[in-house]
């Protein structure tokens, strides 16, 4: 990938004399959904599949993109004396609205870039090809301009400018888990104060599978912030009885206590998602721990169940994909997985199942919802570097 990003480089841009080629990961969130807005623990980890970067500093204040994955768009340019977003310059609100957000934390950027992306993360699918993006413009701008921020910081500066340039109200977790990626470890962050530990995933004889449904869906415009508002308001009813900062911090039990102070049966719904889910993942990394993957596969079984029911995010895809892979023997566990209404699904299957997982499901999803499914065989893998 290197030498391809690399040529394609020197094709658009005229040469490749001060050009570094980096990476940053995609992510998949293992478990714990719609957790992190809510003050409670997600459990995700980086993949080794995500974007590639070229790029390298010009001695003007011009900014000149290239996607390989939009090679139509051709080159696009603009300048660090305008940024703000504008709906023509489309993915390239993205690395500008990082480099305008780091300005707003006092680190301006002194001079222009050539950058080239090139992402095998599947476009929409919920991988969080966008904060992918995110981490790895800071990452570029730290490494040519030194800037003091750690990879934590990448990551709060990437959701600041995700909120705040774009629009898009995401939690924390999926730039936190592609700026603190490690190798074969998922991240059990507690997303009320950031603590998180890496805990090992040793998959013996199985492998995350991933299935993309084709399904786009775009997050600014989807009831992505409708379910946070709900939430949001459920939480300010809970909080006149129960002195609580998040859902994350009520038990099961103190939910169900208090639950009817709410007085609303849907914003209930979207409570008990929030409260239960935070609790499977606390269990799901237990089970983890003590070598418990058929617990932690019924926990992942759980959280689809919640998210279908409850939250109210799968769709006809989504509940496909899932349903019938739990048809097939040596599924461990199926959930859909990042914000719903499209996207993805993530499995634990053991090795002697995937083929036929992925003909199994394939072949159901394409007959039900009338398009194909695309599968990812995954590693976990590092957060972002230089190549």
């Amino acid at each position: 990938m290197k030498e391809t990003v690399l040529n394609k480089f020197k094709e658009v841009f005229g040469d490749t004399e001060g050009a570094k080629v980096f990476f940053a990961p995609g992510r998949v969130n293992l478990i714990g959904e719609h957790t992190d807005y809510n003050g409670g623990h997600v459990f995700p980890c980086a993949l080794t599949i995500g974007t590639y970067g070229v790029a390298r500093v010009r001695l003007d204040r011009k900014l000149r993109f290239f996607s390989m994955n939009f090679e139509h768009l051709g080159v696009i340019e603009s300048s660090l004396d305008d940024l703000k977003p504008e709906k023509e310059a489309g993915w390239t609100n993205y690395p500008k609205g990082v480099m305008w957000a780091f300005g707003e934390k006092g680190f301006k950027v002194p001079s222009g870039l050539d950058i080239l992306l090139n992402g095998n993360i599947p476009n929409g699918s919920g991988l969080s090809s966008s904060a992918s993006v995110e981490v790895l413009t800071g990452f570029i701008l730290r490494e040519f301009f030194g800037f003091e921020v750690s990879n934590q910081d990448l990551a709060l500066i990437g959701q600041f400018s995700e909120n705040n340039y774009n629009g898009v109200n995401c939690g924390i977790m999926d730039q936190f888990a592609i700026a603190m990626g490690k190798k074969d470890h998922a991240i059990f962050l507690d997303t009320a104060d950031l603590s998180f530990e890496y805990a090992p995933v040793k998959l013996e004889n199985a492998k995350l599978v991933i299935a993309c449904s084709n399904k786009k869906r775009g997050l600014g415009d989807s009831k992505y912030n409708e379910r946070r508002s709900e939430c949001e308001a459920a939480l300010a009813k809970l909080q006149k009885v129960v002195d609580i900062k998040g859902l994350g911090d009520l038990s099961e039990e103190q939910f169900e206590e208090h639950k009817s102070v709410i007085g609303d049966l849907v914003k209930e719904r979207r409570a008990r998602h929030a409260v239960y889910e935070n609790q499977r993942t606390i269990k799901a990394v237990a089970a983890l721990k003590a070598n418990d993957i058929t617990q932690f596969g019924r926990l992942m079984n759980e959280s689809h169940v919640s998210l279908r029911d409850d939250y109210e995010v799968t769709g006809a895809e989504l509940d496909t994909l899932v349903e019938e892979a739990w048809k097939v023997e040596g599924v461990i566990g199926s959930r859909m997985t990042g914000a719903g209404f499209g996207g993805c699904t993530v499995s634990l299957v053991k090795d002697e199942a995937i083929d036929t997982f992925i003909k199994q499901v394939g072949e159901a999803y394409r007959k039900k919802i009338g398009y194909q499914a695309d599968f990812y065989v995954v590693e976990i893998g590092d957060g972002p570097c230089i190549l």
